[in-house]
C-alpha cells in the first residue's frame, strides 16, 4: 500500500499571513492619509496612494473597495485611536469623563480626550468639510461626523444640567451649541496649523474657554 501524501500543515503560516497582509492594509491606511490631508481627497488617487505606501494598485482594491472606503477607513482610525469597532461615545475614557463626580473635572476629561483626537483626526476632519461641496461621500462624512458630535456634546451637556453644574440661564441644548463651536475641528485647525499654537496651548485654552461658558461658579 502507497502511504498517503502529507501535505504541508499550513497552520504556522496562517499568522504570519494574517500579520502581513494587516501590515500592508496599515501602510495603505497611513499613505492614504498624508496623502488626502496634503493633496485632498479629490485630487489623490488610488494609484498616487498604491505609490506612496509602495504596493501596486490591485493590492489597494483587495484591501479597500474603492477610494471612499479607504477614507472612511483613515477616518475612523485616526478618530478613534485603533481599529477596535467602537464609536467614541462608547469609549471608556469618553464614558469615564462624562461621569466624573466633579464637573471641572468632567470638562478637563473631556476636553482632554477631545484634544487628541483632533490631533490624530482634526486634519483629516477637515478633508471632509473642504471636499463636501464637490463629492457625495465626503458630503456625507462630514454630515455623519457633526451629527455624532453634536449627539455627543448634548450627551455631555444633559448630564451637567442635570447635576446643577451649568450657568444657570443655560439649557443643556444652548451647552452643546457652544461646546460644538468651541471644541470644533475648524478652530483646531485654526489655532494648531494657522496660528501655530502648541496642542498645550490649545488644550489650556480650550479648557478654560469651556469651563468657562458652560460652568456655574468656582
Amino acid at each position: 500500500m502507497t502511504p498517503p501524501v502529507k501535505r504541508p500543515d499550513r497552520r504556522y503560516h496562517a499568522p504570519g499571513r494574517a500579520q502581513a497582509a494587516a501590515d500592508t492594509r496599515s501602510r495603505i491606511r497611513r499613505a492614504a492619509h498624508e496623502l488626502f490631508v496634503q493633496r485632498g481627497y479629490v485630487a489623490t488617487t488610488i494609484r498616487d496612494i498604491a505609490r506612496a505606501a509602495g504596493v501596486g494598485e490591485r493590492t489597494v482594491y483587495a484591501a479597500f473597495p474603492g477610494k471612499a472606503d479607504l477614507f472612511r477607513h483613515a477616518l475612523d482610525v485616526a478618530t478613534t485611536g485603533d481599529e477596535q469597532p467602537v464609536a467614541v461615545a462608547d469609549r471608556p475614557e469618553v464614558q469615564d469623563a462624562f461621569h466624573q463626580a466633579d464637573p471641572h473635572a468632567a470638562i478637563a476629561a473631556t476636553i482632554d480626550y477631545t484634544v487628541g483626537l483632533f490631533e490624530r483626526a482634526g486634519d483629516l476632519i477637515m478633508v471632509t468639510v473642504q471636499a463636501a461641496d464637490a463629492d457625495t461621500d465626503m458630503r456625507a462624512a462630514a454630515d455623519s461626523g457633526a451629527h455624532a458630535t453634536r449627539q455627543l456634546w448634548g450627551a455631555l451637556t444633559q448630564t451637567l444640567h442635570d447635576t446643577g453644574a451649568l450657568r444657570p440661564e443655560l439649557t443643556a441644548r444652548t451647552a452643546a451649541d457652544i461646546l460644538y463651536a468651541l471644541a470644533s475641528p475648524h478652530t483646531h485647525q485654526l489655532l494648531r496649523r494657522h496660528c501655530g499654537w502648541t496642542t498645550e496651548q490649545y488644550r489650556s485654552w480650550l479648557t478654560g474657554a469651556v469651563t468657562q461658558q458652560l460652568l456655574a461658579g468656582p
